[in-house]
């Protein structure tokens, strides 16, 4: 099998069996996305979810946040991943929004990662959802799933981001992040990939190699 073949044949699988892919994270606005986002990182979906709601009653919008100290938002986000780190870039990143950028959230990756808290995978996520940008985020999921199923043979995100966006169309970039990444979350798991029901492992490399042995 080419890895045009592989592409083309997975690719399709998700076009035809799963039209409708989003993020999971729960928001209202592009400052509430990016909020979350930048939550999110090495932490679940589920936990950013459980923390938001009074987050952003408490500061519905970047100007109020911008406002903030991080000692005034840790109480908030404690029980996320590294709360402290996270704080600080919260407040960091409100405050260059709006002295930077007249309160509004970039719309350009190369933007968004001068924002404090916002890596590549975030600007990438975040330019996806909201202006529907043709980039394709490798966060952990779609960094392993990618290398397992033969899409790329990159050794960090970045070089496994390039192999992606060479062979996915611009079209459905957006979704094919939200495509390999929830696989990643449900099927192809970290420690026990559920391989029995994969509807990818005749054309997933890791797992043809294996069952060939």
């Amino acid at each position: 099998m080419t890895l045009d073949q592989r592409y083309s044949l997975i690719l399709n699988y998700f076009k035809e069996n799963v039209p409708i892919a989003d993020s999971e994270l729960h928001f209202g606005s592009d400052y509430e996305l990016l909020v979350s986002v930048i939550l999110s990182a090495q932490c679940t979906d589920k936990r950013v979810n459980l923390v938001t709601p009074d987050l952003f009653k408490a500061y519905p919008d970047v100007k109020a946040l911008s406002k903030a100290t991080a000692e005034d938002i840790y109480p908030y986000i404690k029980s996320v991943s590294y709360p402290n780190n996270k704080a600080r870039n919260l407040a960091a990143m409100a405050r260059k929004v709006m002295e930077d950028f007249g309160g509004k959230i970039p719309s350009d990756v190369d933007n968004l990662m001068k924002l404090p808290g916002a890596g590549r995978k975030t600007a990438n996520v975040v330019a996806s959802i909201l202006y529907n940008e043709p980039v394709v985020a490798v966060d952990t999921h779609v960094f392993r799933v990618s290398r397992r199923l033969g899409l790329s043979r990159g050794t960090t995100p970045r070089a496994v981001e390039l192999d992606l966006e060479k062979r996915i169309p611009l079209d459905i970039r957006p979704i094919a992040h939200h495509w390999l990444l929830l696989h990643g979350r449900y099927t192809c798991t970290a420690q026990r990939p559920k391989c029995d029901i994969c509807p990818l492992k005749g054309w997933c490399k890791d797992f043809t190699s294996r069952t060939a042995q």
